[in-house]
């Protein structure tokens, strides 16, 4: 009996640790699509300040914080 329920929390540790590690994948290509695509507007348009870098990271940050908040259990 006892043996069951350590491969139970193994398998639910072990399945929260993906769940989690996906979600922090997603943060970061999220994050850094936004840097990227904001970096390569900004050489287009020949900004000198970096508006759309700005502006894209933030709102990077802002819809992966939504979609972990989203993804958390109630």
């Amino acid at each position: 009996m006892n043996n069951s329920k350590n491969r139970q929390n193994q398998s639910n540790s072990a399945s929260s640790y993906a769940r989690y590690s996906g979600l922090a994948f997603q943060m970061l290509l999220a994050i850094g699509l936004g840097v990227w695509g904001g970096i390569k507007l900004d050489e287009w348009l020949d900004m000198k300040f970096p508006v759309f870098t700005i502006v894209l990271s933030l709102l990077g940050v802002v819809g992966s914080l939504l979609q972990l908040i989203r993804g958390l259990p109630k």
